[in-house]
């Protein structure tokens, strides 16, 4: 790498640290400018859709809930939406309440812990959450308390906080007991006040300004906030079902990646957090709107940087969501619906934390399945991630290269990528 001053400059980082999964950074700049910003997801392809062919309709669900470890329930609902759809099955709204309850505990657990053990250290100076514990224990501890929330609503709903094995097409293998709802209820109480002393929390950190210029892709429903259920929208007012996803979205392959990039009919486009806020705003409980506001948000928000608060506003949504949701909660009869299977093709697409993840399944007259495709928020964001870098690094090139880099790693955790989801495409190829 070369020094300060230098017209001409390669900065890279071989291992991005506080992100999921293995990534680096190259950054390149010629006559003082930046020309290259890159994201390199060199883990290898995992090639779960090729493994999927062949496999029986019903295997999906536990199968690709292993593609990770934070978001697993993500995998799960996308995918048993795709083969019941495949199917002609529609699921009871008893088993959607206890579908989204389960993923309100994912959503609780996974912002928790990006917010205070991968993001946090950024905004206070620290390398890492060990060294804030060190420094502010109490913080650690609310968030590992909140992330405990999220991992006992999916212990109970899921069978485990990790890979959970309850899940099944048409719903669950077992329905939780009355006590075990209970049990939640005593846990969410407390969990709201720290997740609105979260909120208050973030909102107090130093961020740069800086507003993305990028498409925003999101899914909507005209009652809730978007989770489990929903058609996509866009800033610029297109609307589509997740059937026309491949109408409207394209996935290539670039030499620097082993993830796929996906672009919005040629434009690159983001997802998450900051899409979700943005384009469902009014769709938040009162209760999450207030927080934002008392935040100093408006009724949008593109600055990655204070992404951090847009998930502490999350998680007070579904911590409030989930409450609701045990209060209004009526067994349902079973715990599963039958899905027999049937040749088609299904779509299924949800909010995972980090943003939509898409499922298409093709099946034949037995339900053995002939096509599988997933498309993962990480893989969409990509694009995004690195056209900020390239923007935010032309006012960083006055900076010695170690202060360059920590600069770009903190700016590509805004948004929590999740590596080892984005790498599991089938072709690979490599220019």
């Amino acid at each position: 790498m070369t020094h300060k001053g230098a017209s001409d400059r390669l900065v890279a980082v071989d291992e991005l640290a506080r992100v999921e999964g293995e990534g680096a950074l190259r950054l390149r700049v010629v006559d003082g400018e930046v020309a290259e910003a890159e994201l390199n997801i060199y883990e290898p392809p995992r090639y779960f859709e090729a493994f999927l062919v062949g496999r029986k309709y019903t295997e999906p669900p536990d199968i690709t809930a292993r593609i990770c470890g934070i978001c697993p329930v993500a995998y799960q609902m996308s995918s048993c939406q795709a083969i019941e759809d495949a199917c002609g099955v529609q699921v009871p709204e008893t088993i959607w309440a206890l579908r989204r309850l389960l993923y309100c505990g994912e959503w609780i657990e996974s912002h928790a812990l990006h917010i205070y053990l991968l993001h946090a250290p950024d905004f206070l100076g620290l390398p890492d959450a060990i060294e804030l514990a060190k420094t502010n224990r109490e913080l650690v501890e609310t968030g590992l308390a909140l992330k405990k929330v999220g991992n006992d609503i999916m212990e109970i709903l899921g069978g485990r906080a990790i890979h959970p094995v309850n899940v099944r097409l048409g719903g669950f293998y077992r329905l939780p007991t009355p006590e075990e709802l209970e049990h939640l209820k005593s846990m969410l109480r407390p969990a709201l006040d720290q997740a609105l002393k979260t909120v208050e929390w973030t909102s107090t950190l130093d961020f740069p300004d800086y507003d993305c210029g990028h498409e925003l892709l999101a899914m909507s429903h005209p009652d809730t906030y978007p989770i489990e259920r929903g058609h996509l929208i866009t800033a610029s007012r297109e609307e589509f079902p997740a059937s026309a996803w491949n109408d409207f979205i394209e996935s290539v392959q670039v030499p620097h990646s082993t993830a796929l990039q996906a672009f919005l009919r040629g434009r690159r486009y983001l997802s998450g957090p900051l899409a979700r806020y943005s384009l469902n705003y009014a769709n938040l409980s009162p209760l999450a709107r207030q927080a934002a506001r008392a935040a100093g948000l408006g009724e949008r928000c593109v600055n990655p940087f204070q992404s951090i608060i847009v998930r502490a506003i999350e998680v007070v949504y579904a911590i409030d969501e989930a409450m609701r949701i045990l209060e209004e909660y009526e067994p349902p009869r079973r715990p599963a619906v039958d899905v027999p299977p049937r040749a088609g093709e299904g779509h299924g697409v949800t909010e995972a934390p980090r943003g939509i993840l898409y499922h298409r399944y093709k099946l034949d007259e037995n339900g053995l399945i002939q096509q599988a495709q997933i498309v993962s928020p990480t893989a969409q964001n990509q694009p995004a991630i690195e056209a900020d870098l390239k923007t935010l690094a032309a006012d960083w090139l006055d900076l010695e290269d170690g202060e360059l880099t920590a600069e770009a790693e903190r700016a590509i955790r805004n948004y929590d990528p999740c590596i080892s989801c984005s790498a599991h495409f089938l072709t690979v190829e490599r220019g």
